[in-house]
């Protein structure tokens, strides 16, 4: 692993996006200024040789609909926070196309027409071949995240980290937003989020993380250039590992 700038850390990489991280200063929805700027930082990581897949959340599209959702069976709610992951999905790939990037977008949830089914050696053969992979619908089952989805896909394509790009700049003792004496992690174990309820990632995910030694670096998307230095192995952020 080096942190020379531009020199990649990591052969390949599970980039982790909230779908919050999508709505800028919005209610809801997708900015187009800020996806237009994400892809760019994705267009960077690529451009030093790292293989990225990249798992997007539906929280900004859902929480649009919510209300309706409520009191609504869990199981169907689920299903649509998946479909909310695919929409915000085509449009990172609209936005990529439009930067040159080569990506395919792979659903859990059969929808062939719109994009690819889930299919695990054509997804690294995508990534082989310079091509960025969005996986969509999270694990295609209700009572998943797509925090234990972005963990999944990540030890199913064999990366090397998942990457977990959020509003704030690493892992606190406490909500940072809410205590000013907040303390940010530089490394924290899996035992310890699990102990302290530190809220990086739910409890399943970290669990797999942690069974196979997979590491997670928790950072600010919103800082431009973070990207490319967290894959050139700059210490940023919050680094959960092994116990």
């Amino acid at each position: 692993m080096t942190s020379a700038a531009g020199v990649p850390a990591y052969r390949r990489v599970l980039l982790k996006l909230s779908g919050e991280a999508l709505m800028g200063s919005d209610a809801y929805g997708i900015n187009r200024e800020v996806i237009t700027r994400v892809a760019a930082e994705i267009k960077s990581v690529t451009a030093i040789g790292v293989q990225l897949a990249v798992v997007i959340g539906g929280g900004n599209i859902f929480r649009g609909i919510a209300p309706s959702a409520q009191g609504m069976d869990r199981a169907s709610a689920d299903y649509m926070g998946m479909l909310a992951t695919v929409m915000n999905s085509l449009a990172m790939q609209d936005a990529l196309e439009k930067q040159d990037v080569p990506v395919r977008v792979q659903s859990a949830l059969r929808i062939d027409q719109v994009v690819e089914p889930y299919v695990r050696r054509r997804a690294m053969r995508h990534l082989e071949q310079g091509r960025v992979v969005i996986f969509a619908a999270g694990t295609g089952n209700p009572f998943f995240t797509t925090d234990t989805a972005a963990t999944l896909r990540g030890m199913e394509i064999g990366a090397d980290i998942v990457l977990k790009a959020t509003k704030v700049d690493g892992v606190y003792d406490r909500d940072p937003a809410k205590h000013a004496d907040a303390r940010r992690f530089d490394v924290v174990t899996y035992g310890e989020v699990l102990e302290k309820r530190l809220g990086v990632m739910d409890a399943t995910s970290i669990a797999l993380c942690r069974e196979q030694n997979l590491p997670v670096r928790v950072f600010s998307i919103h800082k431009p250039g973070n990207l490319l230095r967290v894959a050139s192995g700059e210490n940023v952020g919050t680094l959960v590992k092994g116990d």
